[in-house]
């Protein structure tokens, strides 16, 4: 399989020869305030440029939506994807906001959903600790991961806007991921509450998924971020973590 980062939590993946396009976000740089209700709410989003022509990005046989926040997909997602891409989301309530633009093949993901013999399991995340999600339920909404497995490739897990919870621990436990992928830049709400993963989330995941790779997604590209690549890189290696911990650039690629 190859994992390629292209901006915040947008990936492509190839995986069992099939192409997917995970939360497109496709706005130029700038093109959008700053998210009301967290910090740095001044600064203009998205923070970064694409790495690479939208019509590169969207070349995939699927779409996967792991819920519907603006960073995570958007007006430019809306256009340059074609109408009849299959597009995999985790309710009924996103379901109903894509087919509303245009899109006609729209299938919710469940724990056995299947797709080309490939297998992609919906799992539960936490969009922030306790106490934010609580004041701010309307707003941080329900999120979701997805795991892909296939005999010929590794099992591969997106854990989606979380914070590390008992949610995170369960899927690690049973589905032994041998890629796990962390949307890990600390974005944080008014008040400095965290709501995805910072530092300690991300040593935690390392500390429960001993055999795994770790991928720090969504990293530098939204106006909320306050764990940049540098300090991130730093505290992995003050951790002796490097050799199973990535950071990729917008753009980098690895293959598994």
């Amino acid at each position: 399989m190859q994992l390629t980062q292209i901006r915040n939590a947008t990936l492509k993946i190839n995986y069992a020869g099939k192409k997917f396009l995970i939360d497109p976000w496709l706005a130029e740089k700038d093109a959008v305030p700053g998210f009301g209700g967290t910090i740095n709410d001044h600064i203009r989003n998205p923070t970064a440029e694409l790495p690479m022509p939208i019509g590169e990005i969207v070349d995939v046989d699927a779409v996967i939506l792991t819920h519907d926040h603006p960073d995570h997909w958007d007006d430019a997602a809306r256009q340059a994807i074609r109408k009849d891409m299959p597009f995999f989301v985790q309710h009924e309530k996103d379901a109903l906001a894509i087919r509303s633009a245009g899109f006609c093949d729209v299938r919710v993901l469940d724990e056995h959903t299947g797709f080309a013999g490939i297998t992609l399991i919906k799992t539960p995340g936490q969009h922030g600790r306790p106490k934010v999600l609580e004041d701010m339920k309307a707003l941080l909404g329900e999120v979701s991961g997805v795991v892909f497995k296939h005999p010929d490739e590794k099992t591969f897990y997106i854990a989606g806007d979380t914070v590390w919870c008992q949610a995170v621990e369960d899927n690690l436990k049973k589905y032994h991921p041998d890629i796990v992928v962390l949307n890990s830049c600390d974005a944080q709400v008014i008040g400095n509450e965290s709501i995805i993963m910072g530092k300690q989330d991300i040593y935690d995941v390392f500390k429960a998924a001993p055999d795994a790779t770790v991928i720090a997604s969504h990293m530098e590209a939204v106006n909320h971020a306050t764990l940049s690549r540098k300090e991130l890189r730093e505290f992995l290696s003050e951790r002796a973590m490097t050799q199973r911990v990535l950071v990729p650039e917008d753009g980098e690629s690895y293959t598994f």
